[in-house]
């Protein structure tokens, strides 16, 4: 232990407990920490010490996810070619978070517009899962083969760069079925394969596999505005059926987020709003809205329940939210209201909630008119206090 220790810089303090690991690794999954990760310039110091602590390369793939980490990764020309260039005698494990890293920093991507353009979808559908829940997505995959679909499952784990193989089964697929639990929001691997899913605007079609687990985060920012299918309600049969009925449902949806369901619908799929679960994060966002980045825009759409709006103005950050509001303000409303129309029915698929427009006008005036630093959202005190204190007491292991 005591040579280990002395491989490390001074600077840097590492925390041998399998339980702080374990705490650091999931940590690094949660948007806020990334962000705090970023903003106190620490993706250094993990680098250093990724070789002598392999878990490490796992925490910096959850960590690419951020905007502003990848800027700091790109930086490091020197980290970046040992990725780009592992020997092949490296661990398995290791060269997949190597692909994965750098998928997520768009280097030696593959020109995948050519070969999206070029491949014809081979797949109805395309099932995307964690594979702790590869027993249950076995009997779904054979319930959908023996409906006539084409499917494309992962039952073996790919191998090479898996991140290319991962985008050409989901270029080649309609829809792309996300199986909801606590261990796919936690993959980094399932991550990427939605994000890519939606970056690519194909259909996507949540199912829940997890009782009472609601999505947050990433994943609901995916989800938000879409219908879903819970298995862990009805059995089997009965949910194949729902999930059938909504494959065979048009692509583009006629209904906004603003509409009231009867009890029978309800029933059948769940909408929008039972999926919205407060974030158990309170944020605190620069006083100045022009410095917020795209992570503090996201997380103050979200924390407002503005889910719509907040994948429409995916990538903004405060200067341009500031710039939409005042075009929302001073051009005519029904131009702008039919601009925006479009660009929800291209981008979402969906019509545009004018009762969440008006909501996110509302609200924005009035974070305008304060000029404070907002907290998002307000969860139990104590799981607040207890996560701040876990983010502060793990960013000074690092």
């Amino acid at each position: 232990m005591a040579t280990s220790i002395k491989k490390v810089p001074k600077h840097v303090y590492v925390s041998y407990t399998e339980r702080q690991v374990i705490s650091l690794v999931n940590l690094s999954k949660i948007d806020a920490f990334q962000q705090q990760i970023a903003n106190t310039n620490k993706v250094s110091l993990l680098i250093e010490i990724c070789d002598q602590y392999p878990i490490v390369y796992d925490i910096l793939w959850a960590l690419s996810f951020n905007n502003d980490i990848q800027e700091q990764l790109r930086s490091n020309t020197s980290f970046i070619t040992k990725l780009a260039y592992l020997p092949k005698e490296s661990d398995h494990q290791i060269r997949k978070i190597a692909y994965g890293i750098l998928w997520n920093l768009e280097i030696n991507h593959e020109d995948r517009t050519k070969l999206a353009i070029s491949n014809e979808r081979s797949f109805e559908i395309m099932i995307s899962y964690s594979h702790k829940d590869k027993m249950f997505c076995k009997q779904l995959y054979d319930q959908l083969i023996k409906l006539g679909y084409r499917v494309w499952i992962d039952f073996d784990q790919m191998h090479g760069n898996v991140m290319d193989a991962m985008a050409q089964a989901i270029e080649q697929s309609n829809t792309i079925l996300i199986c909801m639990s606590e261990q796919y929001q936690r993959s980094n691997y399932c991550r990427a394969e939605a994000n890519y899913a939606f970056q690519r605007r194909i259909r996507i079609v949540p199912i829940l596999l997890q009782q009472h687990y609601k999505p947050d985060g990433w994943l609901l920012f995916l989800v938000g505005q879409l219908l879903y299918v819970d298995f862990t309600k009805y059995e089997f049969s009965q949910a194949m059926e729902m999930l059938i009925k909504e494959l065979k449902a048009p692509v583009i949806c006629e209904i906004c987020s603003a509409n009231v369901y009867s009890e029978e619908e309800v029933n059948a799929t769940i909408p929008t709003k039972q999926m919205s679960s407060e974030p158990s994060l309170a944020l605190i966002l620069p006083e100045n809205i022009l410095d917020w980045n795209q992570t503090n825009v996201h997380d103050w759409l979200t924390g407002h329940g503005l889910l719509q709006m907040s994948r429409l103005f995916a990538n903004f950050n405060g200067r341009s939210l500031m710039y939409m509001s005042e075009l929302i303000e001073n051009v005519e409303l029904q131009q702008v209201v039919s601009l925006l129309q479009d660009d929800s029915l291209r981008r979402t698929s969906q019509n545009l909630s004018l009762v969440e427009l008006s909501h996110f006008r509302s609200v924005f005036n009035k974070q305008k008119q304060s000029l404070t630093s907002t907290i998002v959202t307000e969860s139990p005190k104590v799981k607040i206090d207890e996560l701040e204190r876990k983010s502060f007491f793990y960013c000074q292991i690092i």
